[in-house]
Protein backbone atom coordinates (compact mmCIF):
# COMPACT_ATOMS: atom_id res chain seq x y z
CA UNK A 1 0.00 0.00 0.00
CA UNK A 2 1.47 3.03 -0.66
CA UNK A 3 1.09 5.98 1.75
CA UNK A 4 0.52 10.21 0.57
CA UNK A 5 2.32 12.73 2.59
CA UNK A 6 0.90 16.48 2.04
CA UNK A 7 1.69 18.71 4.49
CA UNK A 8 3.71 17.02 7.19
CA UNK A 9 0.80 14.32 7.34
CA UNK A 10 0.78 10.89 6.61
CA UNK A 11 -2.21 9.79 4.79
CA UNK A 12 -3.56 5.82 4.21
CA UNK A 13 -5.81 6.99 0.69
CA UNK A 14 -6.86 10.20 -0.49
CA UNK A 15 -10.16 9.72 1.16
CA UNK A 16 -8.52 10.59 4.16
CA UNK A 17 -6.87 13.34 3.04
CA UNK A 18 -9.66 15.23 1.61
CA UNK A 19 -12.07 14.31 4.44
CA UNK A 20 -8.87 16.00 6.51
CA UNK A 21 -9.27 18.93 4.28
CA UNK A 22 -13.18 18.42 4.17
CA UNK A 23 -14.45 17.11 6.60
CA UNK A 24 -17.18 17.88 9.57
CA UNK A 25 -20.75 19.23 9.08
CA UNK A 26 -19.44 22.48 8.14
CA UNK A 27 -16.30 23.20 5.93
CA UNK A 28 -17.79 21.74 2.37
CA UNK A 29 -21.25 23.48 3.21
CA UNK A 30 -19.27 26.73 2.99
CA UNK A 31 -16.87 26.12 0.27
CA UNK A 32 -20.24 25.53 -1.58
CA UNK A 33 -21.48 28.87 -0.80
CA UNK A 34 -18.15 30.83 -1.92
CA UNK A 35 -18.23 28.79 -4.95
CA UNK A 36 -19.95 31.57 -6.70
CA UNK A 37 -17.36 34.14 -5.59
CA UNK A 38 -16.19 36.30 -2.86
CA UNK A 39 -18.68 36.52 0.31
CA UNK A 40 -18.53 38.55 3.44
CA UNK A 41 -18.33 37.28 7.01
CA UNK A 42 -22.32 38.19 7.54
CA UNK A 43 -23.18 36.82 4.42
CA UNK A 44 -22.19 33.62 5.32
CA UNK A 45 -24.37 33.59 7.75
CA UNK A 46 -26.94 34.52 6.22
CA UNK A 47 -27.03 31.94 4.22
CA UNK A 48 -26.15 29.03 6.31
CA UNK A 49 -28.63 30.24 8.98
CA UNK A 50 -28.05 27.22 11.18
CA UNK A 51 -24.32 27.84 11.59
CA UNK A 52 -23.00 29.29 14.75
CA UNK A 53 -20.76 32.52 14.85
CA UNK A 54 -18.12 30.60 16.58
CA UNK A 55 -18.08 28.09 14.23
CA UNK A 56 -18.28 29.64 11.39
CA UNK A 57 -14.84 31.94 12.76
CA UNK A 58 -13.44 28.38 13.26
CA UNK A 59 -13.79 27.02 10.17
CA UNK A 60 -13.02 29.45 8.14
CA UNK A 61 -9.49 30.29 9.84
CA UNK A 62 -9.26 26.18 9.77
CA UNK A 63 -9.90 26.15 5.40
CA UNK A 64 -7.59 29.79 5.90
CA UNK A 65 -4.78 28.00 7.25
CA UNK A 66 -5.43 24.58 4.78
CA UNK A 67 -4.98 27.14 2.23
CA UNK A 68 -8.38 26.51 0.58
CA UNK A 69 -10.04 29.97 1.33
CA UNK A 70 -8.34 33.04 1.17
CA UNK A 71 -9.20 36.29 3.81
CA UNK A 72 -8.91 39.59 2.27
CA UNK A 73 -8.75 42.96 4.42
CA UNK A 74 -10.04 45.89 2.62
CA UNK A 75 -9.49 49.20 4.56
CA UNK A 76 -7.00 50.10 7.45
CA UNK A 77 -9.60 51.91 9.49
CA UNK A 78 -12.79 50.10 10.73
CA UNK A 79 -15.09 49.73 9.53
CA UNK A 80 -12.52 47.28 7.13
CA UNK A 81 -13.93 45.35 4.82
CA UNK A 82 -13.23 41.45 5.11
CA UNK A 83 -13.94 38.93 2.41
CA UNK A 84 -13.42 35.34 1.70
CA UNK A 85 -13.04 33.32 -1.41
CA UNK A 86 -11.68 30.20 -2.59
CA UNK A 87 -8.05 29.68 -3.50
CA UNK A 88 -6.92 27.79 -6.74
CA UNK A 89 -7.02 24.88 -4.23
CA UNK A 90 -10.47 25.30 -2.90
CA UNK A 91 -11.47 25.85 -6.32
CA UNK A 92 -10.13 22.16 -7.42
CA UNK A 93 -13.35 21.29 -5.06
CA UNK A 94 -16.01 22.74 -6.72
CA UNK A 95 -16.98 19.32 -9.06
CA UNK A 96 -16.89 17.22 -5.97
CA UNK A 97 -18.94 19.68 -4.06
CA UNK A 98 -21.38 19.96 -7.01
CA UNK A 99 -21.77 15.54 -6.90
CA UNK A 100 -22.69 15.80 -3.41
CA UNK A 101 -24.79 18.68 -3.94
CA UNK A 102 -26.57 16.50 -6.89
CA UNK A 103 -26.44 13.43 -5.17
CA UNK A 104 -28.19 14.86 -2.08
CA UNK A 105 -30.91 16.30 -4.07
CA UNK A 106 -31.33 13.45 -6.04
CA UNK A 107 -32.43 11.97 -2.59
CA UNK A 108 -34.82 14.26 -1.79
CA UNK A 109 -36.32 13.83 -4.86
CA UNK A 110 -37.12 10.04 -4.48
CA UNK A 111 -37.56 9.96 -0.80
CA UNK A 112 -38.02 13.58 0.62
CA UNK A 113 -39.14 17.12 0.28
CA UNK A 114 -38.11 20.25 -1.24
CA UNK A 115 -39.07 23.16 1.05
CA UNK A 116 -39.53 27.05 0.11
CA UNK A 117 -36.81 28.70 1.93
CA UNK A 118 -37.43 28.65 6.04
CA UNK A 119 -36.72 31.76 8.43
CA UNK A 120 -35.25 30.09 10.93
CA UNK A 121 -34.40 32.21 14.15
CA UNK A 122 -31.69 31.04 16.73
CA UNK A 123 -32.97 30.45 20.28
Amino acid sequence: MNYLKWNDKIYPCGVSLAMDLLGGKWKAVILYFLKDGEKRYNELRKEITTITEMTLSLQLRQMEQDGLISRMVHGDKPPVKVVYQLTDLGKTTIPVLLAVNNWGKQLVKEKGEILGDLQITEP
